[in-house]
């Protein structure tokens, strides 16, 4: 019996999931990069690390690290040498949650988060977490400089307090909203790259509000919460392709990836 693929740690979901050549009269079809191969290319060629840094980053092996990354320039030289399309998707990974002592990185967002925000959450709470601007829902999701976050009990707001996001955007605000142990989002306009990294972090989408952030929240607490199916901001990336959801949900086939 084949030993289990381990789950490979990546810091954040891509904020672009598709690039395309421009002229795609012979595109022979999409290339796939997984989101781990995709780590390797990040960690490697953009923020310089070693092939033994990106393994501690990962929590993977050296070896396992050099077979992902050939992989993955292989597929980056296909792409370009046959201008084929690139797509990001899928692969064994689990999402880093700002809690790996290991870390390679050691500007971490996702750790400064940890230090400043450790409120803790209790067991029957529900975290919602809303784009904020002057009381109002934030509309575009990838620009928010806020988020309002409340602590629901018993059908109840028990605590509330706003974050500033210190800038991070798209694909990185999702995950300043795993670290904040947020398990819901109210927010108005989203691309589709923001939703796929939000689902990989497990965060359920209510789109499409606007108004009051309070009222919103109070709404969502009585059921009476109106929200969007197609709420889509034109100026984020497309990302429609089906994404890949880690953390309490199965990762690759037939593996399951710890918690984050």
């Amino acid at each position: 019996m084949p030993r289990p693929i381990k789950c490979r740690k990546v810091c954040h979901y891509p904020k672009t999931l598709e690039f395309s050549p421009a002229d795609k009269s012979e595109d022979k079809g999409p290339v796939f990069l997984a989101v781990d191969e995709y780590e390797t290319i990040r960690l490697i060629d953009r923020e310089g690390y070693s092939q033994e840094q990106c393994a501690r980053s990962m929590q993977i092996a050296r070896t396992t690290v050099q077979r992902i990354y050939d992989n993955a320039r292989q597929k980056l030289a296909e792409c370009i040498v046959e201008g084929r399309t690139l797509k990001i998707e899928g692969g064994d990974f689990i999402l880093c949650d700002g809690q790996n002592t290991k870390c390679a990185h050691n500007g971490c967002f996702k750790k400064t988060y940890c230090l400043k925000y450790q409120r803790e959450k209790g067991e029957n709470t529900m975290r919602i977490a809303v784009t904020y601007e002057n009381g109002q829902i934030f509309q575009h999701f990838g620009h928010t400089e806020a988020f309002k976050i409340y602590d629901i009990e018993d059908g109840k707001i028990v605590a509330s307090e706003v974050v500033d996001t210190n800038g991070s955007g798209h694909g990185a605000l999702a995950g300043v909203l795993n670290v904040l142990h947020a398990d819901a989002l109210i927010c108005g306009g989203i691309g589709g790259g923001a939703q796929m990294a939000l689902a990989a972090e497990g965060i359920t989408l209510y789109a499409g509000v606007s108004g009051d952030a309070d009222e919103a929240v109070e709404a969502f607490i009585a059921g009476t919460l109106e929200f969007g199916t197609e709420a889509n901001c034109d100026h984020h990336g497309n990302g429609h392709s089906q994404g890949h959801e880690c953390g309490n949900h199965g990762c690759g086939s037939g593996n399951t990836c710890g918690h984050h």
